[in-house]
């Protein structure tokens, strides 16, 4: 489950996971770019020279560690964070916290985990050389954890990581992490990729999807910091840890990179998120509530309410037309049951976010629902959320 990164206060443990974030920065110089679209080169400094395993007496797995805390580490930033909160009494009480971030382009944009600054009131970025500057929001994608925030470099030359391909990855495979875990700034761990395409269900809607599974030691403040493969490229934002301590386990969960760009592009080039929509309210019919609706089907969910004008409706789908009392609920009735998006089975409204979460507005998938003890697939050409 999540956990911001905020040092001074508790924060509730879902599914034992606590969101863990390292990151840090890696710099050359890049040319001319297109302002709508993320930029990063590779990691290298002209005054930096290749550890050479033979002159140093290091293995060439020491030398590949080497090299890249190197060149990476005098861009690794720490993320302050202030805020402030209410006690009992409704008294404000300030609230700091800490995770981790890494600049993804010159013009300092960095990117980091949307509970990292989540409820920030003040964002402050420290980078390797110690130099302190503050930061605004450019937007987060909730859902996937991740925000964009940006630095204004004020002349300084920033370094920048070169972000990956996290579809490339294997089992196996050496990664690295750098970050600020428990405040020490600048700190690297390493380990390998232990699997890849988990579903980490950090709450009852959202989940680190494809999560990359490594066993790198991350801790609190590592939150947000990219996990690095042997070439020096992103594959993934350290996020979460299994964890019955609190501490690590040698369990580790990160975003795939893949993922952060399409987000980050969207930030950048107009300042949200473009997320698809289906346009319903549904409610699951598991747990007997299907039988005693005496619908056709025991698992799926039952469209309450086809949004008007919204991409389901315009499709033909169906909501509730009557109301009925379950306990202390009313329910909407009569409408269509969704059984699955694209051959995609669906339960719950995280399925079908888990889903859409792949999909673009203007996409069309293909919703199978049952209409009485009728099944029928229909085509639905996806909206846009409004906001994020």
């Amino acid at each position: 489950m999540n956990l911001g990164n905020t040092l001074n206060r508790a924060r509730v443990i879902l599914a034992a996971l606590v969101l863990i974030l390292g990151a840090f920065w890696a710099g050359a110089r890049l040319g001319p770019h297109d302002p709508t679209k993320v930029e990063a080169v590779p990691l290298g400094s002209r005054n930096l020279s290749p550890v050479d395993s033979r002159d140093s007496g290091l293995t060439e797995d020491e030398s590949i560690n080497v090299r890249i805390y190197r060149q990476a580490s005098p861009a690794v930033a720490n993320i302050l964070t202030k805020a402030t909160e209410y006690d009992f009494f409704m008294e404000p009480v300030p609230v700091e916290g800490a995770g981790s971030g890494f600049i993804i382009d010159p013009r300092g944009y960095i990117l980091t985990n949307y509970h990292v600054i989540e409820g920030a009131q003040s964002i402050e970025v420290v980078l390797g050389d110690q130099s302190r500057h503050s930061a605004k929001t450019i937007g987060a994608d909730q859902r996937n954890d991740v925000a964009l925030i940006k630095i204004d470099p004020r002349g300084k030359q920033l370094a920048t990581l070169k972000l990956g391909d996290s579809n490339s990855i294997q089992v196996g495979q050496k990664v690295l992490a750098i970050g600020n875990p428990f405040g020490f700034q600048s700190t690297l761990t390493t380990g390998v990729v232990s699997a890849v395409g988990r579903t980490v269900r950090t709450t009852e809607t959202t989940a680190i999807e494809e999560a990359i599974q490594t066993d790198a030691a991350i801790n609190r403040g590592n939150s947000g910091g990219p996990l690095i493969d042997s070439h020096g490229d992103v594959i993934g934002i350290n996020t979460a840890i299994y964890t019955p301590s609190g501490t690590t386990a040698g369990i580790g969960f990160a975003i795939p990179i893949n993922t952060a760009k399409s987000i980050a592009n969207d930030l950048i080039s107009s300042g949200r998120v473009h997320r698809a929509i289906l346009g319903v309210q549904t409610i699951s019919i598991a747990g007997g509530l299907g039988e005693a609706l005496d619908l056709p089907v025991q698992e799926g969910l039952l469209v309450e309410v086809a949004t008007k004008g919204g991409p389901a409706a315009k499709a033909g789908i169906r909501g509730g037309d009557r109301v009925v009392l379950a306990g202390m609920t009313r329910l909407y009735i009569g409408g269509d049951v969704i059984v699955a998006i694209d051959g995609q089975k669906v339960s719950d409204q995280f399925d079908i976010n888990r889903i859409l979460n792949h999909r673009r507005p203007g996409d069309t998938v293909n919703v199978t629902v049952y209409r009485g003890g009728k099944k029928t697939d229909i085509p639905v050409k996806l909206g846009e959320l409004d906001g994020n």
